[in-house]
């Protein structure tokens, strides 16, 4: 089974977290059906231990869920915010102790909003800063995750986020589309690295 961060956790401003690009999207007028948000969704980060029991309770093998990048570095840079790796901590030991394999993806369409400002994926030192974050990640769960998934369908970002401006961040322009899907890929390649540094793991 898959989730994405933003599409379940909710507690968009508990214990630290940032904002990202869909809580700043998904407030704008017009942008969003009804005008919903994640704000608390499925609750997941309240209720993570539930879902684990369902999951276990339905057989299955393996979740694939998302960190939330605001959650780990509220602004897209710098130290780890303690309580974000906290939590993933907590769900991955969840997801082990039932016997469902974590895989873990570290960027699904959330990227911190002050990374935004400074152009988002059309500025190359996003690439950078994604590399740093993969490690933060990877040192603390490193050793309990094998699967990962770096970006979680780029091409959506590039062109619904970039080009036609229908999903956050809601920029268009045709010629975002190469600069945008050449940051992800070199962000790709700098997270790859840091994970292969920190675990023994399929990226």
């Amino acid at each position: 089974v898959s989730t994405a961060s933003y599409q379940i956790e909710g507690a968009v401003s508990e214990d630290g977290r940032g904002t990202s690009v869909w809580d700043t999207f998904s407030r704008a007028p017009g942008k969003v059906r009804d005008g919903d948000t994640g704000d608390v969704a499925c609750d997941h980060y309240h209720r993570y231990r539930e879902d684990v029991a369902l999951m276990a309770h339905l057989g299955v093998g393996a979740y694939r869920f998302s960190v939330a990048w605001p959650r780990i570095q509220p602004t897209g840079a710098g130290p780890a915010n303690p309580a974000g790796l906290d939590f993933y901590d907590r769900l991955v030991d969840s997801l082990l102790e039932r016997g469902i394999d974590p895989l873990a993806t570290l960027f699904h369409w959330d990227l911190p909003q002050p990374l935004e400002d400074d152009g988002g994926w059309l500025n190359r030192d996003t690439s950078a800063r994604f590399g740093e974050y993969a490690d933060l990640v990877a040192q603390r769960l490193g050793d309990r995750v094998r699967l990962w998934i770096t970006l979680n369908e780029p091409v959506i970002v590039t062109s619904l986020g970039y080009m036609l401006g229908v999903h956050a961040p809601g920029r268009t322009g045709v010629d975002n589309a190469l600069p945008v899907a050449h940051h992800q890929l070199l962000g790709h390649g700098l997270a790859a690295a840091a994970i292969r540094r920190h675990s023994n793991a399929g990226v």
